[in-house]
């Protein structure tokens, strides 16, 4: 289970534990992970993106556990590490009103990955930036899952957000992403392949390519 604070747009004061009390006297400790109200949900023919459940916890960790989704990611995760990770996650869409969506299939699956936006948190020539990004688990590759969510997040964020720009990022070798940039429209100048500031200098997956979408809106 996650532990987070409960998102509030009541007055609050603070206990002497430290911890948000609303006018109410209801007390927003550790718990559940709740549907975030700033959350929106986003739809497509197919897939839902939503706010994450406790109940996708597991299914996440056995993702980030897989060798064969991870391997252009430099380690492969804990189950400590993937549940953390969704805290950040959340965090994310705290500060932002946007962020990494959990994706289901409609009338199908009820957890296949997270697709969404996110700011990267190094600095790089094209920085700061916001990004779109997934992570799908291998039983479904192969169905255009990827480009349909990640197609939904580009036209939040240009429609929605405003954004004039949405990036994203991958390692050279990895075509199956590189592919799906290419189908959603996103373009590459090589002139912006850059070294991943995160990995070390020597580190296979730390030549990256850049790919980048414009709003179409004016």
């Amino acid at each position: 289970m996650i532990a987070r604070k409960r998102a509030s747009y009541t007055d609050t004061s603070v206990d002497a534990r430290g911890l948000g009390v609303s006018r109410s006297g209801a007390v927003p400790g550790l718990l559940p992970m709740p549907i975030h109200p700033a959350i929106p949900i986003l739809t497509t023919a197919r897939l839902r993106l939503r706010d994450w459940r406790d109940s996708d916890l597991p299914a996440f960790a056995r993702l980030n556990a897989d060798p064969q989704v991870m391997v252009f990611m430099p380690k492969i995760l804990s189950r400590e590490e993937s549940d953390a990770s969704i805290g950040r996650i959340r965090e994310h869409f705290d500060r932002h009103g946007f962020g990494l969506w959990a994706v289901e299939v409609i009338n199908g699956a009820e957890f296949i990955g997270f697709t969404g936006l996110s700011i990267p948190r190094f600095t790089a020539s094209f920085t700061p930036c916001v990004e779109v990004g997934w992570r799908l688990a291998t039983e479904h590759w192969g169905r255009g899952y990827a480009t349909e969510a990640a197609g939904a997040c580009l036209g939040f964020g240009f429609s929605q957000l405003g954004l004039p720009e949405i990036v994203s990022f991958t390692t050279v070798a990895n075509l199956r992403s590189r592919r799906v940039m290419e189908r959603l429209g996103m373009t590459r100048d090589p002139a912006d392949d850059f070294e991943h500031p995160s990995l070390p200098a020597g580190h296979p997956l730390r030549p990256h390519l850049l790919y980048r979408a414009a709003s179409r809106q004016t």
